[in-house]
Order: C-alpha cells, then structure tokens, then sequence
C-alpha cells in the first residue's frame, strides 16, 4: 500500500514560470534516468573496493535495474508504493535506485551505517512494500540481488512506468540536529530540476569525480547516481572513504576527488601520499554541506585548486553556487549566488527582510524546493504560504547578491548575553599549526550560562597536543575578541558525523552537558 503524503503546494503563479522557463517537466525520474543512460549505455560505471571491485558500463546497469523493475511489478509494486534500499557504495545500489524509478516507486534511500533505531523509524514511516538490504547483495556477485534479479522467469518491464511528475519520486531522511530523521519528499519534477540546475554550473571539462559519500544521502546519491547523467560522465563509486586508495585511484582512472564536505578534501591533503600530481587532478572542487573555513580556501587555492561554495540542504539541495568562471575571490569567501530560478530573503525574527550586509535567517524557494516533510507538523513549521522555506540558517547577502552562511539559528553560543558565532572562531583556530578539523559548540556554563569549547582533530595524532593557553595564544596575536576565545579544550581523534560529512555538533554539546557537575 502506498504511503499517503501530504504535499505542500507551490503556488501557481511560481508554478507557470518554472514549467515556462523548462525548469519543470513533465518528465519522470525514471524517463529522465532511462533517456539519459541508453544515450551513453557505454559510458562506465566502476566500484574502487578493496574487497568487491567492479567494473561494468551503464547499459548493463540499466539492464539489472529493468529487471529489478519487473521484480517489483510481479510483486505487486504500483506506482507510488515506497521502495527503499540500505546499501554500501555498489553497483547493486545503482540497479536498485534507477529501477525503483523505472517502476514509478517512491524511492527511499537509507545510509548504509544506519542503525536499527533510524532504520525502524523510516520503515515504519514509509511502510515500504520492499526493503532491499546489504545482506541480500553483498553475499553473491555484483548485480544479483537475492529474491529479484536471480530468477530468470520474471520479465524487465519494456520502459519506465507512467506517473504523475508532481506526485513523490523520492523520500530522503536527513540525520542533522534532530532526535528522528526527517523525510523530505521530492517530487519527480523538483529532483529532475535540482539535477539540472546543479549540473549546469559545471565545468565541462572537470574530470569524473570519485565519489565516497554514501548513495544512502542526499549528497552521494546526486553525485554518484544522477548527475553523471546530465554530464555524460563515467560514474566511478568507492566504497570505503580511505584517502591512501583514493590517491592511488585518483592515478590510474584519472580521476578528480574532494568534493563535497570540507572533511573530504582536507582528509586528502593531509594524506601522506598527496602530491601535485594529484592537486593537478583537482582542478575544480565544489564545497558544501558544511561550513568551508577560509583557511582551507586558501590551502586549495595555494596548491593550484579552483574551489567553488555552495549552499542547499535536503530540503532545498541547491540555494546557492557560483559556475567556476567567476571571480575567485568570490567563490572562495561566500557561498554563491542564487541558482537560477531560486529566491533568496534574509529576514529577522519577525519575517521582515533585512537590508544587504545584515544577518538573519535565510528564506528560500525555488524549482529544487521539496514539497515538504513526512510529518505535517514540521512541514508547517518550516514552509509558509508563499512557499518560502525557513531554513533555520543565519546568513548575509552582499551588496552583489552572493550569500555567506555565517550560522545556524540553534548553533550559537550565548556567554553572558553575547552571542557567539562557532564558524568564526573555528576559521581563526584552524591557521594553528598541526589542526585538521575544529568543531566549536556551546558548553554550558554555571558562571556565564555558556561558553566555548573546541574540539580539535590533529593532523598527527601522535603529535604533542596544544594547551588550551596555546590556542589563546594563537587568538590574542590574530586579534580575536577575548570574550570568543574557547574557556575549554578536548583533544579527539575523529568527531561524529552526518552521512555527507557534517559534525553533529548536538552530539558534542550533548556530550558535554552529560560531563557537566549537576548543580548541588
């Protein structure tokens, strides 16, 4: 039975210009896959696995992913009927995605890594009519999948299955500052725009990326499984994010790596087998998902790198960006410019908008826009009449129109009535010598009711860790006000994770209000 959603509607005067620009179609994901990989069935699609290499082209790919389709339809599958998949990166993966959307299924990625309490929750909000797991692909050979694409008697269906394009294509769960995941609905037609929106801004002569965000997130599922098809690029998957394979592999497939969150392209410098070789092979790296600390900017920028900021979300994948071909300086210091057809206000806590070079939160729309959340609830809070999303993020357009993220509206530090922003004093902290990651949060305070604490990552973790009296140090002589200087130090050797990269700086501020004293 087919999950019953309650999608918000675009308003229709937004809706006619963006069916009239072609930003809207009636186009299916599924006929926007089939379409796109039968004009280049002999492109490759290749898994870099230390222990399941594959090596294959897109028309063998889509082969699997038609039978897998015909599983689902001898199965009962209709149009609309949810069918979601828990798979490392595979070629598997890639059958079960672009087969889901053969068959006119909803699909619902889930990240591989997730456990049983984030995967109850989603199965049981989309009460999927198949659930395809690692335990029924890892186990035989690549493209058989267990149950559906071993039994010779059940059919391909001849072509994807007719649907509604505004109904729901897809279902991704974020896994950001909430307890639950939140299932932001995408309907065929805001995915389909979202891919070429993103796509386009590229440069077309960027080498194939190899991508190690997971398919399961948003991230990894755009740049492994669609956007190749809008580039006429081979798909190159890896499926453990280990940086001394990723340099080799960079090598021998001529391949460029790094994109995405900051994590990946600083996890790659601080490899010790980087080389300008592999720096030549980077030349465009795009950056988003998380915050983008001038000092990386600049690292890339001095190793012959052009790097390009984003800014989007599951919600609203791609709000702002900026095509490489535009001025560095800008690219490297905010986070774009608005997409084509995307608004963007900056508007205080009333709703008003703010004038340019003002903060506040950031309001968005656009063809990409989801059409809303699972939960009605939160589908309410977050959208208001006019379609504008609320995204909870504090941010400031310049006089140009490029936008710069500087916060999000709960990750703030409030120290003796003074608010705090942790993306500014992370930025200074990592010009430190022998940093590779900060995460700044909020630590509670019996004193001040909060006040800073950095978590630090070394680049050697066998190296002599700096004091805290060092890093202050560091702050005094940058000129850093004194009252943002961090009052706590913990030395990690990793720090947790969303699936694209991103600290989940509430479990850190979590973790220190659990090492706090209780009050006597």
């Amino acid at each position: 039975m087919a999950p019953t959603f309650v999608l918000r509607e675009t308003d229709p005067v937004l809706a006619r210009r963006y069916a009239a620009e072609g930003w809207w179609t009636d186009e299916s994901l599924g006929a926007y896959i089939d379409t796109r990989v039968r004009a280049h069935a002999d492109l490759e699609l290749r898994l870099w696995s230390a222990t399941r290499p594959f090596r294959s082209t897109w028309g063998d790919v889509l082969d699997a992913a038609y039978r897998f389709a015909g599983a689902l339809v001898a199965r009962g599958v209709q149009p609309g009927d949810a069918v979601a998949f828990q798979l490392p990166n595979c070629p598997e993966a890639a059958a079960v995605f672009w087969g889901a959307a053969l068959a006119g299924a909803v699909v619902v990625p889930i990240v591989h890594f997730y456990g049983p309490k984030e995967v109850d929750f989603i199965t049981g909000v989309m009460q999927p009519a198949v659930f395809v797991r690692a335990e029924d692909v890892l186990s035989g050979p690549p493209l058989t999948i267990a149950g559906f694409l071993d039994d010779p008697s059940v059919p391909p269906i001849p072509g994807p299955v007719a649907v509604d394009p505004s109904s729901a294509a897809l279902v991704a769960f974020t896994s950001g500052t909430t307890a639950d995941p939140k299932g932001v609905i995408h309907t065929h037609r805001s995915i389909v725009a979202e891919v070429g929106q993103l796509g386009d801004i590229q440069p077309r002569e960027r080498r194939p990326l190899l991508v190690g965000a997971p398919v399961g997130h948003a991230i990894g599922m755009l740049s492994a499984l669609l956007l190749p098809l809008h580039l006429a690029q081979p798909i190159h998957l890896i499926d453990v994010w280990n940086p001394a394979m990723i340099l080799d592999a960079m090598i021998e497939g001529k391949l460029s790596a790094g994109s995405g969150a900051t994590y990946f392209l600083t996890s790659l410098f601080d490899a010790p087998g980087f080389t300008p070789e592999h720096a030549a092979r980077m030349q465009y790296v795009g950056l988003g998902g998380s915050s983008v600390p001038e000092a990386v900017a600049d690292r890339a920028i001095a190793a012959g790198i052009s790097i390009s900021r984003s800014y989007g979300s599951t919600e609203h994948p791609s709000v702002t960006g900026a095509p490489f071909a535009l001025p560095q300086h800008k690219r490297k210091a905010t986070d774009g410019r608005p997409m084509v057809g995307v608004e963007v206000r900056i508007v205080d806590e009333d709703g008003r908008d703010l004038p340019p070079g003002t903060p506040g939160e950031i309001w968005s729309r656009g063809p990409d826009l989801c059409a809303g959340y699972t939960d009605p609830a939160l589908t309410a809070d977050a959208f208001d009449a006019e379609g504008w999303y609320h995204t909870g993020d504090v941010g400031v357009l310049d006089a140009d129109g490029w936008l710069t993220i500087t916060d999000r509206i709960r990750d703030i530090i409030i120290r003796a009535g003074e608010t705090i922003s942790p993306a500014e004093i992370e930025d200074v902290l990592l010009r430190y010598p022998g940093l590779a990651e900060v995460a700044v949060v909020a630590a509670p305070d019996a004193r001040l009711g909060e006040h800073a604490c950095a978590f630090v990552r070394l680049v050697d973790p066998a190296a002599p860790p700096p004091t805290l009296d060092d890093l202050r140090g560091h702050l005094a002589a940058i000129g850093l006000a004194k009252q943002k200087w961090p009052e706590e130090l913990r030395i990690v050797t990793d720090l947790p994770r969303t699936p694209s990269g991103k600290v989940r700086k509430f479990e850190l501020r979590d973790q220190l209000r659990a090492d706090a004293p209780r009050p006597t």
